[in-house]
């Protein structure tokens, strides 16, 4: 499999299944999509402001739910493997990705994994095992967390600084060059994670070095 990332805003995510998995996958999508759950239960359990919809749905009548609601991605978390397949029938006749969540391991050809994810806006790390090891995506997310503390802060601050460096008219390899000098800065990154307010000196005071280090002014 090939991992991609796909922007879901503005977009539908149907889901299938009110249970504690189901209830996990609307709680992540409802971050960007308009999510709508179909369920005759749902679990006690968040659903990040989804919409639920209470119904027993047959599997002839998946087709039907997929044209009312023109989801961009469907998910099968259902405990009734007769439904889970009409859904995924339903969305590959239509060419709309699906995620079966009752199956790991092997996959079918077009399916969707959802990843263990790890989130520094604008900065976004994705954890797949195929499906064999979820407690191994697990452990290795609760160490990325900790890794990627103040990556969302350095990916903001290193755009700023790339956008100013353009203006100022540097050339393209310089501003690679100045950029990578504030990402592999020690100080930097302490200052972003110590939520030092005084980080975009900190940021200056590394390009100064660097620009003094070469004969040039800051």
């Amino acid at each position: 499999m090939i991992p991609l990332l796909h922007d879901f805003a503005d977009a539908t995510v149907l889901i299938f299944g009110g249970g504690p998995v189901g209830a996990r996958k609307a709680r992540r999508f409802a971050r960007e999509a308009e999510v709508i759950v179909v369920s005759p239960d749902f679990a006690a359990s968040e659903f990040g402001g989804a919409e639920r919809c209470r119904a027993t749905p047959a599997p002839d009548e998946i087709p039907g739910w997929l044209e009312r609601t023109t989801p961009a991605l469907v998910v099968a978390a259902t405990d009734d493997e007769a439904v889970n397949d009409a859904i995924v029938t339903a969305a590959r006749e239509r060419g709309v990705l699906v995620n079966r969540a009752d199956r790991a391991g092997d996959r079918d050809p077009g399916s969707v994994v959802v990843p263990a994810t790890v989130r520094e806006d604008p900065v976004v790390v994705s954890i797949a095992t195929g499906g064999t090891a979820p407690a191994l995506s697990k452990y290795l997310r609760q160490e990325l967390e900790e890794t990627l503390e103040g990556a969302g802060e350095m990916a903001t601050l290193c755009g700023e600084l790339r956008a100013e460096l353009k203006a100022q008219e540097v050339p393209s390899a310089r501003r690679r060059e100045l950029v990578t000098d504030v990402v592999n800065s020690p100080a930097v990154w302490t200052a972003l994670r110590a939520g030092d307010p005084n980080a975009r000196q900190v940021i200056e005071d590394v390009l100064g070095e660097d620009y003094l280090s070469k004969g040039e002014q800051p």
